[in-house]
């Protein structure tokens, strides 16, 4: 054996993609989960056994959330939601989104940030996708939150399924975008509690704005053919 040939066999095997980190014991925090995709996805992650709090401006809102949902979901205001969490989930209304991170910088940071938050625009040729300032949702939230880890994730997923308690499975793939791979693989492994759904990673954070802008398309196909349409990639 050629010293080339030694230091080949030496290398380790290159990772199983689908080797997800174990989520399991990490307590999950929504910001906005008193609206429909807050909501929606506390109470699947919490009906996939994740610990789960609810985060809303005002703390009675959040605990009346909690409490029908069930499941052990807990609900805080926004600082004692991200103060407790391992994760935090940001699903608020885009018009608050910045106004929201700017308040929370100082709990947040440390912590690993999951911005789902599509910046669209109505009109009456309906739903058509905002530019930000910094590109996209995820990159304004990253310049917002300098000493948290920002991802990019759920953005995709039908609230009217997520709060189906009938719907079982909903098969579709969530695109995960970051800086940090071991970071996206926890959101990855994250998405897959949810039976049906995949973790798929898609990229840097620069790559975030189309995987936004993609929800106005999708609201067009649920309207044309009144349907609860997702993404599910191919070949993967």
């Amino acid at each position: 054996m050629t010293s080339q040939d030694a230091a080949a066999s030496a290398k380790p095997a290159p990772k199983d993609p689908w080797e997800l980190p174990d989520v399991s014991g990490l307590v999950v925090g929504v910001l906005g989960g008193t609206g429909d995709q807050g909501r929606g996805l506390a109470y699947r992650l919490a009906r996939g056994g994740q610990q789960v709090i609810i985060g809303s401006r005002a703390a009675e809102r959040a605990e009346t959330a909690a409490a029908e949902l069930g499941l052990g979901i807990r609900g805080l205001d926004n600082a004692g939601c991200a103060r407790e969490s391992d994760i935090v989930i940001v699903a608020v209304p885009w018009d608050g989104h910045a106004k929201t991170l700017t308040a929370l910088r100082t709990e947040l940071a440390g912590k690993l940030v999951v911005d789902c938050v599509n910046p669209l625009g109505f009109d009456k040729q309906g739903a058509y996708a905002l530019v930000p300032e910094e590109g996209s949702a995820a990159q304004q939230a990253a310049a917002l939150l300098p000493d948290s880890r920002v991802t990019a994730a759920f953005h995709h997923l039908s609230a009217v399924l997520l709060q189906d308690p009938e719907v079982t499975e909903i098969p579709t793939d969530v695109m995960v975008l970051g800086e940090d791979r071991a970071d996206c693989e926890t959101v990855q492994a994250l998405a897959q509690r949810i039976p049906g759904m995949r973790g798929v990673f898609a990229g840097r954070l620069r790559n975030a704005h189309q995987v936004e802008s993609l929800v106005a398309n999708l609201i067009s196909v649920n309207r044309r053919y009144k349907a609860h349409a997702g993404v599910r990639l191919t070949d993967i």
